[in-house]
């Protein structure tokens, strides 16, 4: 399969697959797509994040609905709340032109509005497994006339400790007419349990590791010292032309502490940690959206079911032990073909899980060269020259320069005034002494911290912590 015309797509759904603009299939819609169109059956299908699931299960999906139905005929399980309105958005996309609606149900919110909705009879269901099991157990929603169950990731569902209650909903559903396809980016053997006990003879389609990263996905490593990182970061980011990503931590702490940093030195920064309320998650993923935030410091466990449009970057700042969590990750970048980047900051004792991704994925991966001082602020300069260029305003600010400018500037040459210019709007490119960065100071359960951990007192081990402290800008 080459394209989405090869599909028998009805006609209202074939419409909507052409005003989304899809044209070339992704290797899992161009395997699932034939074979969940083609009829009734169980199936599995084994792809990351970010090539293109939703499609592959949504369109057969929203095909097998009867709009005249009142009742909910369809049912999607998804790991989290986030990733359960994502699909439900691109559910509603797909029925748009047939009367197919779907409404999402998950935890952390009343239940008015999703009473609401299940009111109006949707013919889908997308929710997470904890509430629907409360609307079940209140009767607010029946899965007798269900046909077809979609488990989505489902080994993230079954690695936050759903597999109770995503057995639970399997047992409720009519196994005599229902078809349950399950989705996940790996085959664990909590996930081949649950295929087993509860697929029929199921077909199944499987991306390789090669296919499931992208190939307009540039990896780049850089070998950091852990205390080196925040300013290696920051190098990185201002070298970048319009940095709009994700920057992954290990823990909760470390991702406190990246933040504190950031935002220190004027980033425009939030974080996603399990801690979050789900107001607080809801106000920072619309700000990032809406790019009034344009980095988010993140646990993997906090942006499980992120689906963000448009991603340039995806830094792992502390990279991954797992070949898998890191498909995830970077499959958050460079998609539908668009160019993407994911950087690794690597500490030198953890270089061979370079080696070691490489070989599980079947990719390669680049070493780059740390900038120094001076390349940052050629690029920094670059910048300033473009917003020089676009200034609007220029005539009626030179009316307002009184003589004294005249005579402050007289004798100058146009690369002095230039440079001043220059030096007043970025003087963080020049002051080597007198401007310092903010504080960086891990807390006690960060790497950054353990890696200073066991070194000797005294008036050498506190030259050793000073960068920490106090940082002046180096190369």
């Amino acid at each position: 399969m080459k394209s989405f015309d090869e599909l028998k797509l009805s006609q209202p759904v074939a419409r909507a697959v052409r005003e989304l603009g899809f044209a070339v299939p992704t290797p899992i819609q161009a395997q699932a797509l034939p074979v969940l169109l083609a009829g009734p059956t169980d199936f599995i299908g084994l792809a990351a994040t970010g090539t293109g699931k939703t499609a592959a299960f949504g369109l057969p999906l929203v095909e097998r609905m009867d709009p005249s139905a009142k009742h909910v005929q369809g049912l999607v399980l998804c790991p989290t709340r986030e990733l359960a309105l994502q699909v439900c958005g691109q559910l509603n996309l797909f029925g748009k032109h047939n009367g197919v609606k779907a409404v999402p149900i998950y935890g952390g919110t009343g239940y008015g509005e999703q009473l609401d909705g299940l009111r109006r009879n949707p013919a889908i269901v997308v929710g997470t497994p904890g509430r629907l099991i409360d609307h079940l157990d209140r009767g607010s929603l029946s899965l007798k006339g269900v046909k077809t169950v979609v488990l989505d990731e489902a080994d993230e569902m079954i690695s936050m400790g759903f597999k109770e209650d995503l057995e639970k909903i399997l047992k409720t559903t009519p196994r005599e007419h229902a078809h349950t396809w399950l989705f996940s980016a790996t085959m664990s053997p909590e996930v081949r349990r649950v295929a087993d006990a509860y697929l029929r003879k199921p077909k199944q389609a499987q991306v390789n590791r090669a296919e499931m990263l992208s190939t307009t996905v540039d990896q780049i490593y850089y070998v950091v010292r852990e205390m080196d990182k925040p300013e290696v970061l920051c190098k990185l980011v201002e070298l970048s032309e319009d940095f709009y990503g994700l920057i992954f931590c290990q823990t909760k702490s470390l991702v406190m502490d990246l933040y504190q940093y950031l935002s220190g030195r004027g980033y425009r920064v939030d974080t996603l940690h399990g801690d979050k309320s789900q107001d607080d998650r809801e106000r920072t993923m619309r700000a990032f959206r809406e790019k009034k935030v344009t980095m988010l410091v993140c646990t993997d466990v906090a942006s499980r079911g992120l689906d963000v449009k448009e991603l340039t970057h995806v830094i792992n700042y502390s990279i991954p032990r797992e070949p898998e969590v890191y498909v995830h990750r970077i499959g958050r970048t460079a998609r539908s073909g668009k160019a993407g980047v994911a950087i690794s900051l690597v500490a030198p004792s953890h270089r061979a899980l370079v080696n070691r991704i490489e070989f599980v994925t079947k990719s390669r991966m680049t070493e780059g060269k740390i900038p120094g001082r001076r390349e940052v602020g050629l690029k920094k300069v670059g910048k300033i020259l473009a917003r020089f260029l676009e200034q609007p305003h220029h005539a009626r600010a030179a009316a307002l320069l009184g003589p004294e400018w005249a005579k402050a500037t007289e004798g100058m040459l146009l690369e002095e005034i230039l440079g001043r210019f220059v030096a007043m709007t970025a003087p963080e490119i020049f002051e080597e002494h007198a401007k310092t960065l903010p504080a960086y100071t891990p807390s006690s359960s960060s790497p950054a911290h353990a890696a200073h951990a066991g070194r000797p007192s005294g008036h050498a081990a506190a030259k050793k912590h000073r960068p920490w402290k106090k940082r002046t800008h180096t190369s």
